[in-house]
């Protein structure tokens, strides 16, 4: 390498997270390595490295390259604290906020559930604050369960997170059980809510104090359903005033999002038993009511998949319509968008349900976009969505056993139409491909004697018409819309009906007329036999006694010039 000098040395860490200290440097490789390998394997390092440098003569720089690493090489690296973390929660009044409910719900999830609270309640009601002391450990593992992982994310010792824990919880229910007992926590339903939110708008605990008298409200309902006609209740005895009902609003929001948030709620108020495709179906149709209705009304198809509300709900589906709980709606929105998004399947064991209860949400959704969630939100979600309708498992699946080819065909057709996405539509379509070119399909549309020659190329005709509208790429769709005509062509080829058409004992006005529908498409495929039938027609049409019957019989000439069009056949 002129220019350049090379030499090895070798560097020793004689215990795992030691600096590296040199051992020596030698021109040999083989020495170096070999001193490296001797010093390791002895025990007498915990880790040894071999480096290449090389000198550039020119600008008199090292480069060094790691040729041998044996041992712990990298030292243990701490865990830092993470960057984004959250942060703490100092003062009572940081338990109240959206991010602190949360996590209280998920780390006191199996207490609130036995006692029918959501964390808007345990954080405003006195007597819930009791019962959570007195349960002896609820608590105590709740602040470890917090503590350990915030510990390892901010660099701190678990202990002392604990203790803050301990404090902030110990100063919050000191707050309000002082509040309590000197009765500055509002009755609500004494005074009147609306009364009572005038009254504390001017407040700086305003939202606190509300707060407890909505929780104290709604505490003696026995159930999920019970605790929302509270809130509805108070929601119609809201205040008229713009600062007063905005307050009223945004505190019943906070424990109705809680319920509907919840899977016990939920259920509660719509109805227990439900597979993942009605519950969707259900909050759908809670969220977006007057859409739902409005498709309803119009569309069976998603009439047949849509729960019916219970009167709780119904009742809730008016008050999420308007603006006064758009939070609540927006929230339940995105509930939808993650269940779409996720892998559990909407109808399990039932694969055909599963597209009815799909396409109903997807027209549902897509009628209530905007409002509810933005639209590019929905169709992403069905796209991925799709994905799950066009893999091996879900095909083998919606086909199942006993069908017949012809019924294949079909039922693929409508599974294609009812995906989105452009990748989604061309595996779809190559589903359909593999069956409409199967030597089974072709067999079952030539098999005499089953059914007659105008039966399967009516059959095959609309199969066409049905590959033409289910949205495939042209490139996509030509190949099977070619084979299917081509089978018919093999069909009208061996029976010779045109031929025998054109020859047929009847007026020559009906004779033209079962010509033209054939070479339009609509009792043939088109292709081979339609092509024959549109030769036949065309010789038929010139023929002056064809022209003269034609004359005679103005009436059925408009519907003749309409198949004329259709079949190419107008000059």
């Amino acid at each position: 390498m002129d220019g350049f000098s090379v030499h090895y040395e070798v560097f020793v860490r004689k215990t795992p997270g030691q600096a590296w200290s040199l051992d020596m440097a030698t021109e040999s490789r083989t020495a170096a390595i070999e001193a490296a390998e001797s010093l390791y394997n002895a025990g007498r390092v915990a880790a040894a490295k071999v480096t290449k440098e090389i000198l550039d003569e020119d600008t008199r720089e090292f480069q060094s390259i790691i040729i041998l690493k044996l041992g712990a090489v990298e030292a243990p690296r701490k865990a830092k604290p993470q960057p984004d973390a959250q942060p703490l929660c100092v003062t009572p009044q940081d338990l109240y906020t959206l991010h602190a409910r949360e996590r209280i719900g998920r780390l006191l999830e199996g207490w609130l559930d036995r006692n029918n609270a959501t964390p808007f309640e345990l954080l405003h009601r006195p007597d819930l604050v009791e019962k959570l002391e007195a349960s002896g450990t609820d608590l105590q593992h709740a602040i470890q369960k917090i503590a350990v992982p915030e510990a390892h994310a901010r660099g701190m010792s678990v202990h002392e997170l604990i203790r803050v824990f301990h404090s902030l919880v110990e100063r919050a229910v000191d707050r309000l059980m002082k509040d309590h007992k000197k009765g500055s926590l509002p009755d609500v339903d004494r005074e009147g809510f609306a009364a009572a939110a005038d009254r504390v708008a001017r407040e700086p605990e305003r939202a606190y104090l509300l707060g407890a008298g909505v929780a104290a409200s709604i505490a003696p309902a026995k159930t999920w359903s019970e605790k929302v006609l509270r809130l509805l209740d108070l929601a119609d005895a809201a205040p008229a005033g713009q600062a007063a009902r905005a307050l009223a609003f945004s505190t019943l929001e906070q424990p109705l999002a809680e319920i509907l948030e919840s899977k016990p709620g939920l259920d509660n108020l719509l109805g227990k038993g439900l597979d993942l495709g009605a519950g969707l179906a259900a909050v759908t149709r809670l969220t977006a009511f007057d859409a739902v209705e409005a498709l309803i009304r119009v569309e069976p198809s998603v009439a047949k998949v849509m729960p019916e509300l219970s009167p709780t709900a119904q009742r809730l589906a008016k008050w999420l319509a308007a603006e006064d709980f758009a939070d609540v709606r927006t929230a339940l929105g995105k509930r939808i968008l993650r269940e779409l998004n996720g892998p559990r399947r909407l109808k399990p064991g039932d694969a055909e349900a599963e597209i009815d209860v799909l396409r109903a949400l997807a027209m549902s959704l897509t009628a209530a976009s905007g409002k509810l969630l933005p639209l590019e939100d929905v169709q992403q979600a069905f796209s991925h969505r799709s994905r799950m309708l066009i893999t091996g498992d879900f095909v083998e699946a919606y086909l199942g056993q006993g069908r017949t080819s012809h019924e294949e065909v079909e039922a693929l057709i409508w599974l294609t139409e009812n995906v989105i996405g452009g990748a989604n539509k061309r595996q779809a379509g190559r589903w359909l491909t593999a069956v409409v070119h199967s030597l089974r399909f072709e067999k079952e549309m030539l098999k005499l004697g089953e059914e007659s020659a105008a039966a399967r190329l009516a059959q095959l005709a609309a199969l066409q018409r049905s590959v033409g509208r289910c949205g495939l790429a042209e490139e996509d769709s030509q190949p099977i819309q070619a084979k299917l005509g081509d089978l018919g062509g093999l069909i009208e080829g061996e029976t010779k009906m045109t031929a025998a058409l054109a020859k047929a004992n009847a007026s020559a006005v009906q004779r033209l007329t079962l010509l033209l529908k054939l070479a339009c498409g609509e009792t043939a495929p088109l292709g081979p036999a339609a092509a024959r039938a549109k030769a036949e027609a065309l010789k038929l049409v010139r023929h002056d006694d064809t022209r003269a019957e034609l004359a005679r019989a103005p009436e059925g000439l408009d519907a003749m010039r309409e198949l004329i069009q259709q079949a190419g056949l107008a000059a």
